[in-house]
């Protein structure tokens, strides 16, 4: 019977050391895009310290869901998203700091402010990586599509919010969000809402990708427009605002100055929103 016992122990932690590796392995190909983007740098020495308190606040309310739907580790309890969610982002800041110290962007001369800085706002997509690690193993997406279909609608939602997070990160701290912004026309930028819920319903139902939805016979395609797309969208939209006003891009800017960057921004978060709707 002892043995029996070992030999069970043994692989639930060889199971448990396989998830860490995806984690760190997920933070690492998530993260380091940004890793070794100068407008991060520069956003982790000067962004103000409450809105980046805030904005790992955000994070950790992202990763207890990723964690329930598709964490590095399978859990059953609410303590145990928990807990996946503070070892993912620990595992984040793992990752940044080896990195960023690879690369020479902290070293040991420099402030802790600016390093605390650095690290904690790289920690957000490498975190969001670990989570999503065990979502690209096909073993687990069976267990994954079980969870959203018993959350629903709602779980849905949660999911497209973590993913235009994701893509929204990557992309708002570049100038050319802002640029674009300052080019736009309302015609324009009509045209790039409409583009953005078609790519949503596209994604998601129409083109059958791998992990996608068939809509039930009875329901027709002007209905998970309106009822998903829509709704995800609206999503993308506010989540695009929060992330330009964590980055600073609204500071001085006019009303529609920002409507406008939030409509530009709105398109890779909508985009954000269907990949994650194809991958977890």
């Amino acid at each position: 019977m002892s043995n029996s016992g070992s030999a069970l122990s043994f692989a639930g932690n060889a199971h448990y050391a396989r998830g860490l590796a995806r984690a760190l392995a997920g933070a690492a190909l998530f993260g380091f895009p940004l890793m070794m983007t100068m407008e991060m740098w520069w956003l982790g020495f000067y962004i103000d310290r409450l809105r980046l308190l805030v904005l790992l606040v955000v994070t950790m309310a992202t990763l207890i869901p990723l964690s329930y739907f598709v964490g590095f580790e399978r859990t059953g309890t609410l303590v145990e998203d928990v807990i996946d969610a503070f070892v993912a982002f620990a595992i984040g800041a793992l990752v940044s700091t080896g990195m960023l110290l690879i690369f020479g962007i902290i070293e040991p001369g420099m402030s802790a402010h600016e390093i605390v800085g650095k690290i904690a706002i790289q920690t957000v997509p490498a975190s969001i990586g670990a989570v999503l690690a065990r979502g690209q193993m096909s073993a687990e997406r069976s267990d994954s599509k079980k969870k959203q279909e018993e959350a629903g609608y709602g779980g849905q939602l949660i999911i497209a919010a973590a993913g235009a997070i994701f893509l929204a990160f990557n992309v708002a701290p570049t100038e050319e969000v802002v640029l674009i912004g300052y080019m736009m026309t309302p015609l324009r930028a009509i045209a790039l809402v409409l583009l953005s819920i078609g790519a949503l319903y596209a994604f998601v139902y129409a083109l059958n990708f791998s992990g996608g939805e068939e809509l039930p016979e009875d329901v027709p395609w002007t209905v998970a427009i309106f009822r998903h797309s829509v709704a995800e969208y609206g999503i993308a939209l506010i989540v695009s605002a929060y992330v330009l006003w964590t980055f600073g891009r609204m500071d001085g800017a006019s009303l529609e100055q920002i409507a406008m960057m939030i409509a530009v921004l709105g398109f890779p978060s909508a985009l954000g929103a269907a990949a994650a709707r194809l991958v977890i």
